[in-house]
């Protein structure tokens, strides 16, 4: 097991993407008018890249649409004070070809709040990393 300086345990690449497998949340972070702006969504990993269904017309679908971004998602327990955390950063992309929303739209992806969410946003991480707290 690596150690970082701080004494979390770096995590690989397989294993970040397992972590993220296994968690419906996460947040992803974009520019918004020339400033960071950072939205919780909920998500799938296919093939190694983290989809996100949203509204066409939304600030994220406008903000993300080939742009780099950053997603996080994490899990901790505080009674434990045990848990994980992993960041990508990668290109996101509006996905617009039909045969591609057909098969996103079969996902377990579905929306958490009202309203009609028909857009995908696909990114692919670039750079992958985590850390994770044992006690």
């Amino acid at each position: 097991m690596k150690l970082d300086s701080a004494g979390l345990e770096i995590l690989t690449g397989g294993e970040c993407l397992d972590l993220l497998a296994s968690t419906p949340i996460g947040r992803i972070v974009f520019t918004d008018r020339a400033l960071p702006a950072v939205q919780p969504v909920n998500f799938c990993l296919l093939d190694g890249n983290i989809v996100i269904r949203t509204a066409a017309g939304s600030k994220l679908a406008a903000a993300a649409r080939n742009a780099v971004v950053a997603f996080e998602a994490d899990e901790f327990d505080a009674t434990f004070r045990t848990g994980w955390s992993v960041t990508a950063v990668g290109h996101a992309r509006a996905v617009s070809e039909p045969e591609e929303i057909d098969r996103l739209s079969t996902l377990p992806l579905s929306p958490w709040v009202p309203g009609t969410r028909d857009h995908f946003i696909v990114m692919a991480p670039e750079q992958i990393s985590g850390r994770r707290l044992n006690r």
